[in-house]
């Protein structure tokens, strides 16, 4: 699951001045291994099995469950403990930025033509010089229609007194801080202060409408029943709609917050080629199918979704469709200022 870690400014400064080992050039080790930094139930066992036993590498892999974690985590070892990292959009850029991250030889990635245009040459990595996208999706409405009979379009709708103690929603808060500012027509990576006032006035709103957060399992209060109204990940909607046909997904008219993670190889990894061999690897469209059979993400595999047939194809909360994607909003990097004033609002809203 996509979480952020709601941190106070005075914490993120302290973060940033951990250990970051000097640049250097990406190591030459032969050594018949890999070590991945992953998302937390994101990557199947089954596909890392066949990349081994295809190159005969020897994958070893530990998880994370926030990009913030992972960043200090990579910060925190010493240079090369890692050979892949898989950070959200907005991490990508954040640790480019900060020369942590080796570039990629685009001519070893012969199965990239497999990708959307759509998810290549964004605004977080132009050019795809450090990152390839892996899976994403966008924080849709899910709606449990024999609960819910009145008409629900919108981000803004949520904020109707009816709905109280109804919804259950992410626990990040620059997801729903976004929801609050999307519902009045305001940027999700807002840093005007009147507006952000605003956004304040517009999200505790929302706070009695709120009966759980929960960005580990939120299907499973809309299963239940528990809650009847969610804003949460599309995958997590796609596996509610499984268990309990009653409940449908709406992308909010306003534009989704949308996400992407992404491979990358961080500075100074010791089995670079074999990052790169993994990376190619995962990139084939056998590869993304078995993802797909297991992850419901949004899957930029073009050529994988198109052998998955109609039912997946057709299915919006699966398969997100291009024009959601094109209207919704990536999260951005903010000054530590800004970010102490998101944090103040989250802390006030969950109070």
């Amino acid at each position: 699951m996509r979480k952020w870690k709601a941190i106070t400014a005075a914490a993120l400064s302290a973060a940033m001045v951990l250990g970051l080992s000097a640049c250097g050039s990406a190591g030459s080790s032969s050594d018949n291994v890999l070590n991945l930094y992953i998302w937390t139930e994101y990557v199947p066992d089954s596909v890392i099995e066949a990349f081994e036993k295809e190159t005969g590498i020897k994958v070893n892999s530990s998880t994370f469950s926030t990009n913030e974690d992972m960043l200090a985590k990579v910060k925190s070892e010493s240079e090369g403990a890692f050979d892949i990292v898989q950070p959200s959009d907005y991490m990508v850029k954040q640790m480019a930025d900060q020369g942590m991250l080796e570039e990629l030889k685009q001519d070893e990635l012969t199965n990239l033509g497999n990708i959307g245009s759509q998810y290549l040459n964004t605004e977080y990595d132009p050019g795809n010089k450090y990152s390839v996208p892996y899976q994403g999706g966008v924080a849709a409405i899910a709606v449990n229609t024999s609960k819910i009979t009145g008409s629900i379009t919108s981000y803004a709708d949520l904020f109707d007194e009816k709905y109280k103690q109804q919804m259950v929603v992410l626990d990040d808060y620059r997801a729903i801080i976004g929801v609050a500012a999307r519902s009045i027509g305001l940027s999700m990576n807002e840093t005007d202060p009147d507006k952000l006032a605003q956004v304040k006035t517009q999200l505790l709103k929302l706070k009695n409408n709120i009966k759980l957060y929960d960005s580990d399992s939120p299907k499973s209060a809309l299963i239940s029943g528990d809650c009847t109204l969610g804003i949460i990940w599309s995958a997590e909607i796609a596996l509610a709609m499984q268990e309990n046909p009653d409940i449908k997904i709406v992308f909010p008219s306003e534009g989704a917050y949308k996400f992407m993670d992404n491979f990358c190889i961080p500075k100074g990894a010791k089995h670079y080629e074999n990052a790169m061999k993994f990376i190619n690897f995962m990139l084939k469209a056998e590869s993304a199918e078995m993802v797909m059979k297991e992850y419901p993400y949004l899957n930029p595999n073009a050529t994988a979704v198109a052998a998955m047939g109609e039912d997946y194809v057709n299915n919006q909360a699966r398969n997100v469709p291009s024009d959601v994607i094109s209207k919704g909003e990536f999260v951005k990097n903010l000054d530590t200022d800004t970010l102490a004033v998101y944090d103040q609002m989250w802390t006030e809203l969950k109070q």
